[in-house]
């Protein structure tokens, strides 16, 4: 289907409203979450205003991968039609356990496949499917590996004509050329530029196409991700003439007898207030910037190492809390959890590079701790690395952690923000990014640890990659795991290989914090209840905002984004069915 280019630039100021209009719905945050009740209300016919304190919109999603575990949909059951909503209910149970209301868990369940139905048969947001994407905790049962965790398929930043600089631009270490974007199927090619003509083409194509776009356009217009899912949505919303407003503030709710009633609005000196006709969603992100409540949930974590959206001042929360509601409890982490690397970027703010799947669980490489020792499962999902991390740490220093390589597994994996290939070492060796010893002796004495304990940890280590099985801490043992490995290793595990030939490299990993999972108490339909469990009436969250379902736990990719599109759906549904009916 062509689709139609954006002709006009939308207003994102206050002056597109006088003081004391009334909307139908009005959304604060735009992420995933907030464009999901945003979108959908508008899908209804509701006029409806985003409200976003930054810039420009996105969130979090803007920079993610932005998956979305949402079992059951149409695509997904495409790959895995033997997949059911007890199986998925299972897994749930045995992952999360009583750490969240099942109730809520079995609303996502049933009501997931609605929410992305909805959207894609009333939307630009298109969704895409692998053949393998498996649940991180896959020696669980009920998991799966493949079919749950859904993509957003590739969009054309031009499509949103003069509005195209409104979408946040995604992590610069997450791109490459200055600014291309690329997922996991523009890196297979990369990776093979030289290997296969296939390749070769692939990469003339997109790198021809970026190059075009910077002599046209403030930014690269290919469009993968996050920035996919975010373009897709905002392209929608504008179709459908939804509001926006940008860094813009909301200072205080309208609440009287009949509950939330509209916001107090500031932006750039102006102060408004709007009425809304069926609540307030909240979908602002989360607490991760908020310097009481981090210090109080996530003490000793510095907001620094945290790769997470900058928007995220729990400020909206606040007025939520006001109004009576409550903070969830139980969770066996407050938030999501990912080991970073952290470097000074030339402009002087901060890179916060996570470690998702590339380096840390591939042959040749291990993380020790500040003893030389190491003490986790590397291909461990990232969720369950970040909290190692900080157990250990209650014992044996561990932060920074240490992630070691040989060269031969530089090369060929890169190493956090240094690309494959082994090329460019000269500056992250300079800044102290990067730390290089001939010998894994002169490595030990470059990161400060035990000389002797350094390389008595890579000697048994190298003679179990040799063997193919971790006695220590079964690293490669799981089909996640596995998946996440080298393929083409030759050795008897895709996740283990010797650290062998010098030089040997290391960087220092800190966990950060990638989102919140404790937030505010809601019910199936988003809406926030207060302390005694009753319903806010006309306030609603989702998102980073709203108490996990998962309960803290990470138990496959996208657990995030996909509860936030299918409880942002469902606080649109039920905020909209409360208006009343125009004649």
């Amino acid at each position: 289907m062509t689709l139609s280019k954006i002709q006009d630039r939308i207003s994102t100021d206050l002056s597109q409203f006088k003081d004391q209009d009334t909307v139908d719905l009005i959304v604060i945050g735009s992420g995933a979450a907030g464009f999901s009740a945003a979108l959908n209300a508008a899908i209804e016919g509701a006029r409806v205003l985003l409200v976003e304190r930054m810039a420009h919109v996105g969130g979090t999603t803007a920079l993610s991968a932005a998956t979305a575990w949402v079992p059951g949909t149409r695509r997904g059951l495409e790959v895995n039609p033997d997949d059911t909503p007890e199986r998925v209910a299972t897994f749930l149970n045995n992952a999360v356990g009583d750490r969240s209301d099942p109730q809520m868990r079995q609303a996502f369940i049933d009501n997931g496949p609605k929410a992305i139905v909805h959207l894609e048969d009333n939307s630009e947001l298109q969704f895409q499917v692998r053949m393998l994407h498996p649940d991180y905790l896959s020696e669980l049962d009920g998991a799966v590996l493949r079919g749950r965790a859904i993509e957003p398929q590739p969009f054309d930043g031009k499509l949103l004509g003069p509005n195209i600089g409104l979408v946040r631009n995604p992590i610069p270490e997450f791109t490459v050329l200055g600014g291309m974007m690329v997922d996991r199927d523009d890196i297979f090619h990369l990776l093979r530029l030289t290997e296969t003509f296939k390749s070769f083409s692939y990469c003339v194509r997109i790198v021809l196409r970026h190059y075009w776009d910077k002599l046209r356009y403030p930014r690269s217009t290919r469009w993968v991700m996050g920035n996919a899912m975010i373009g897709r949505m905002l392209y929608s919303y504008l179709k459908r003439k939804g509001l926006l407003v940008t860094q813009t503030e909301v200072t205080d709710f309208i609440q009287n007898d009949k509950g939330i009633q509209g916001v107090v609005l500031a932006q750039n000196g102006k102060r408004i207030t709007l009425h809304s006709k069926g609540g307030v969603v909240l979908a602002s992100g989360g607490f991760n910037r908020h310097a009481a409540r981090r210090a109080n949930l996530l003490p000793g974590a510095h907001e620094n190492w945290s790769p997470a959206g900058p928007g995220h001042t729990g400020l909206a929360q606040d007025l939520a809390l006001k109004a009576g509601a409550q903070m969830g409890t139980g969770s066996l982490s407050h938030a999501f959890w990912a080991p970073v690397s952290i470097r000074k970027r030339a402009d002087g703010s901060t890179a916060s590079f996570p470690h998702f799947v590339m380096d840390r669980g591939k042959p040749g490489m291990l993380t020790v701790d500040g003893e030389g020792q190491r003490y986790v499962n590397e291909s461990t999902s990232y969720h369950l690395f970040g909290i190692a991390m900080q157990a250990h740490h209650a014992k044996t220093p561990c932060i920074p952690s240490w992630l070691v390589c040989d060269s031969g597994a530089l090369k060929r994996y890169g190493l956090g923000m240094i690309r494959p290939g082994g090329k460019g070492l000269a500056p992250f060796l300079a800044d102290g990014y990067l730390k290089q010893g001939s010998t894994v002796k002169d490595l030990a004495l470059q990161l400060k640890v035990p000389v002797d304990a350094l390389q008595a940890t890579v000697a048994r280590f190298n003679t179990m990659a040799q063997q193919g099985v971790d006695t220590d801490f079964q690293r490669g043992t799981t089909d996640y795991q596995r998946a996440n490995g080298d393929a083409t290793w030759p050795g008897p595990n895709p996740c283990l290989g010797g650290l062998t030939h010098g030089p040997f490299y290391a960087i220092a990993l800190y966990p950060g914090d990638i989102g919140a999972a404790t937030g505010l108490v809601a019910n199936s339909n988003a809406q926030v209840l207060n302390a005694q469990g009753e319903v806010i009436h006309g306030l609603y969250a989702c998102g980073n905002d709203m108490h996990s379902i998962m309960g803290g736990a990470y138990p496959a990719p996208g657990i995030t984004i996909g509860p936030a599109i299918t409880f942002g759906y469902l606080a649109a549904k039920h905020a909209i069915a409360k208006i009343p009916q125009k004649n």
